[in-house]
């Protein structure tokens, strides 16, 4: 993508930010949001990981990453964080243009943008939905409405899933932003209530609907940004997003597949609704609630 001198967001930070665990409702969403990516086996290594590091992940009033004889490491500006190295610049160049671009898709509407921030960490940090560890992957936070990534996942998503390139990284980015919208409007809470009234399967079926409207959200934004897309950028997210469908991920670790165990949809699915996207321009064509091809 080509986005030259073009700004970086101010809504950017870094570290550990120092406050908790995150208490009963944040260790909770956590705890959902790792199973539905990687099952109980995920939230094992979540527990042992936050306890090996010093936190209580049971909450108990909750501990900080910063231990009693030790001295939280100086605030950077958002400046600073996004003048780290090219990948963290483009990152924080993509975050502004997601907020100048749903900034303007919201005014449309009559209604005023509340933008989401972009927390880095280096392999481990904590959110207000719990211990934040490199192995959960990129999540967004709805208790404090803040995205969380460790850069390293970019690594990960090019030497591990064969998806490089900056566009699939605009991806990954544009689609937590994705989730963002869906706090402000209202639907995770909306979905978070229809799973607890469901069945695991059936709460597994709503949770593909949140994420596949997260990707077409991200393709939304995209379409916004065409001026800035180039030659096999929109291949990038493509193979992004078959590279991390849920079929494609479970026969590469196990072999097989269980679709009753799908939380993110589909390689197919993904790639569906994220073209959608890309081909409307319409946040009012990601209504994957009424419809999931």
């Amino acid at each position: 993508m080509r986005f030259g001198g073009r700004r970086t967001s101010s809504n950017v930070e870094s570290g550990g930010r120092g406050s908790g665990i995150g208490g009963g409702r944040g260790i909770g969403l956590l705890m959902n949001l790792v199973a539905s990516r990687f099952g109980i086996g995920g939230i094992i290594v979540l527990v042992i990981g936050a306890m090996l590091l010093g936190f209580n992940p049971f909450g108990g009033g909750g501990s900080s990453l910063v231990g009693p004889n030790q001295q939280a490491p100086e605030a950077k500006s958002a400046a600073e964080v996004c003048a780290t190295d090219a990948e963290t610049h483009f990152t924080c160049q993509v975050l502004a243009s997601t907020e100048d671009q749903w900034g303007r898709l919201f005014a449309a509407s009559g209604q005023t943008y509340q933008p989401t921030v972009l927390h880095i960490y280096d392999q481990s940090g904590n959110s207000g939905c719990g211990a934040a560890q490199a192995a959960m992957g990129p999540f967004y936070c709805p208790t404090d409405q803040r995205i969380y990534l460790d850069t390293s996942f970019f690594d990960e998503l090019a030497q591990r899933y064969g998806a490089a390139g900056d566009f699939a990284q605009a991806y990954v980015v544009a689609h937590e932003v994705g989730h963002h919208i869906q706090n402000l409007t209202g639907t995770l809470d909306e979905a978070r209530a229809a799973q607890s009234r469901l069945s695991v399967v059936e709460g597994n079926a709503v949770q593909v609907q949140v994420e596949l409207q997260a990707d077409c959200y991200a393709g939304v934004w995209a379409a916004s940004e065409r001026a800035a897309i180039e030659p096999g950028d929109i291949q990038e997210g493509m193979t992004a997003a078959s590279a991390i469908g849920d079929d494609t991920l479970q026969r590469a670790s196990q072999g097989f597949v269980v679709p009753e165990s799908f939380t993110h949809g589909t390689s197919d699915q993904r790639m569906e609704w994220l073209q959608r996207g890309l081909r409307t321009g319409d946040p009012a064509q990601c209504d994957t609630f009424q419809e999931t091809t």
